[in-house]
């Protein structure tokens, strides 16, 4: 379901108010907020509908009933240091058993459409349940004083062998068998739709949500949540479908503290909300349809200026329509008495590849730091080993976007560049300063780090490295005719994307401090012809946001 649509405001007008009602009620409450995002994910609105099989639905009902029973009577303890082999066991089982049940039910019960209805109970089920029993297992496993033993650490590894498992089966089983088809394929007469397989919405951010669960428990940073909180946790509608990547320390305490209605950061929230409106339904939209979809279409038949500034759009695009949609995730959440934490900082003010990691995409820069590039190492060896792990992080990164090689050209540039950029500043301290003016240096360093970003984001956007190629081509000596897409409108669209994100903090936050001082009905009212003009000014139809897709 997409936020910008109306079907979202009726949605959202009905777990708003079911919402408040129950929140004095811990378990109904939690319940409720389940099933809205269960609703929030199958999508019922967007006529595609899909027939539910009442043989599979009985099944996977069983599968759920079965596996909190036997997570109920098995973990009877939460005190770290009495574990035993059979509850090291437990969570091993109950993984086989969702395999074997996926594929009894993609087998038996096929579901056709892009959208199948029993993902949601294939995917967010079997991963919930089993990431809980491998969490309860791990902490019961642990020391004493919550050190980890070997056993513990031989579990974690075995929930992320699992999370990986259905991320890899999901998102790039067809990835390499297109790669085993063109190799193989036609000589033997194979065919690749055997292969096919639908990619189902947000696999990407929950299961890294679910890993990143196992592994702080793992590592005594925190204790098991109840099942229920943690399914509330890893299906929350308003960061299920594409962030931010919120982790359990974050969301899981807000769900047991009294929130009052009559006192819910609302200017906060309606502020953010618009905000997202206007970067998404406006800005990425206009310049997706206006610039950027037509030059990457066909980028020999436009001239160089017309594919420079289709690279600046498209830089523009994708930051509107990533930190739109998370605006709008985290203003929804706060009138629901939920935050969430921020995503975006001004990315594109950035002096160095890693100041602009620490801007984009917040949460992921995290978790890629926290439980990838500190695991492999980090700093802590020697220099090649650092410019090892940070370029095998990156690279990684970029395989998480997607199953193409343009996302790990992308992934593997982003690396190279930190790994370099590491390099030269280590090297330039050794040297000292060359007297240049500040603001020069400032410039410079600006002027490079945003056109190394923008030049990474063609093969982001690319759909080939063919097409990756030509952009590239017509940027340096490019001769085509141009269509005359550079506008005053595009242009004007552009700079003022940039040259916003360079206004100081404090101004915005001074406008949501008076605007949070006027009366609920003008907040409301505001935001209501602020909404109208959004529309008004928008394309027509919403396009899908970007990072569905992952």
């Amino acid at each position: 379901m997409l936020f910008p649509t109306v079907d979202f405001a009726v949605f959202f007008v009905v777990v708003f108010t079911g919402s408040w009602m129950l929140r004095p009620y811990a378990q109904p409450w939690r319940w409720f907020l389940l099933l809205a995002s269960c609703v929030f994910y199958l999508d019922p609105f967007s006529g595609l509908h899909h027939p539910f099989n009442p043989v599979a639905l009985a099944l996977l009902v069983g599968w759920a009933a079965a596996s909190a029973a036997v997570l109920r009577a098995t973990y009877t303890s939460d005190e770290p240091g009495r574990g035993t082999t059979v509850r090291a066991a437990v969570p091993l089982a109950l993984a086989g058993a969702a395999v074997v049940l996926n594929v009894v039910l993609a087998r038996w019960f096929p579901d056709p459409g892009d959208r199948p209805w029993r993902y949601l109970f294939l995917l967010v089920g079997s991963v919930v349940i089993v990431n809980q029993a491998f969490a309860r297992a791990v902490f019961a496993h642990l020391g004493p004083t919550r050190e980890r033993t070997p056993t513990s650490r031989w579990l974690v590894r075995a929930a992320v062998v699992f999370d990986l498992g259905v991320l890899g089966y999901f998102k790039y089983t067809q990835w390499f068998a297109d790669i085993f088809h063109s190799m193989l394929g036609g000589p033997l007469g194979m065919d690749r739709r055997i292969f096919d397989i639908v990619l189902p919405i947000a696999i990407s951010f929950f299961i890294f949500q679910a890993i990143s669960y196992v592994i702080d428990v793992g590592r005594g940073h925190l204790r098991p949540i109840p099942l229920l909180d943690f399914a509330v946790y890893l299906t929350f509608f308003a960061h299920v479908v594409a962030g931010p990547i919120v982790r359990v320390g974050e969301f899981a305490p807000q769900l047991n503290q009294r929130a009052d209605p009559r006192f819910v950061r609302s200017a906060e929230a309606f502020e953010l909300i618009f905000r997202g409106m206007v970067k998404k339904v406006v800005i990425s939209s206009y310049l997706a349809a206006q610039i950027v979809d037509p030059v990457f279409a066909n980028p020999e038949l436009y001239s160089r200026w017309d594919v420079l500034w289709a690279m600046y759009g498209y830089a523009i695009q994708i930051y509107a329509d990533f930190s739109g949609y998370t605006d709008i995730a985290i203003g929804v959440a706060l009138l629901l008495g939920i935050r969430f934490p921020q995503n975006f900082d001004a990315p594109y003010i950035s002096l160095s590849i890693q100041e602009f990691w620490r801007r984009w995409h917040m949460t992921l820069s995290r978790w890629l730091r926290d439980y990838l590039y500190i695991p492999l190492g980090g700093n802590r060896g020697t220099q090649l080993e650092t410019y090892r792990n940070l370029f095998l992080t990156m690279l990684l990164g970029g395989l998480w976007h997607g199953s193409n090689w343009t996302f790990v050209v992308w992934g593997a540039m982003h690396g190279g560049g930190l790994a370099a950029e590491r390099w030269v500043k280590e090297r330039w301290a050794q040297r000292g300063p060359l007297g240049l003016p500040p603001a020069l240096v400032k410039g410079l360093q600006w002027f490079f780090t945003f056109n190394f970003v923008c030049v990474a984001w063609v093969f982001f956007r690319a759909q080939s490295f063919d097409q990756a190629w030509s952009f590239l081509g017509q940027l340096v000596g490019g001769t085509g005719l141009t269509a005359g897409l550079v506008t005053w409108v595009v242009l004007a669209v552009v700079v003022v994307s940039i040259a916003s994100q360079f206004v100081p903090p404090r101004i915005p936050e001074r406008i949501t401090v008076a605007f949070a001082r006027t009366a609920p009905i003008v907040q409301i009212l505001v935001l209501a012809v602020g909404l109208f003009l959004v529309d008004a000014f928008g394309p027509e139809g919403i396009a899908p946001f970007i990072y569905f897709q992952f």
